[in-house]
């Protein structure tokens, strides 16, 4: 029996196996939400970390570490 899941964004059931959204149930679903982490509307609740100045990963220019 095919195993379905309700997709986390809307709700949809989808099959899990064979499914390459998964857990969502489509590419629009997969890109809605990703879009709600970078724009920061999707947030995880808490301190926000302190990262000492240049030790940033994203501000690194040395691609070695």
């Amino acid at each position: 029996m095919a195993q379905e899941v309700a997709c986390p964004r809307c709700g949809t059931r989808r099959e899990w196996r064979d499914n390459p959204y998964r857990p969502f149930c489509s590419e629009r679903c997969k890109l809605i939400d990703l879009g709600g982490w970078l724009s920061g509307d999707n947030a995880i609740p808490g301190e926000a970390a302190d990262v000492p100045e240049g030790d940033s990963p994203l501000q690194r220019t040395d691609r070695n570490h």
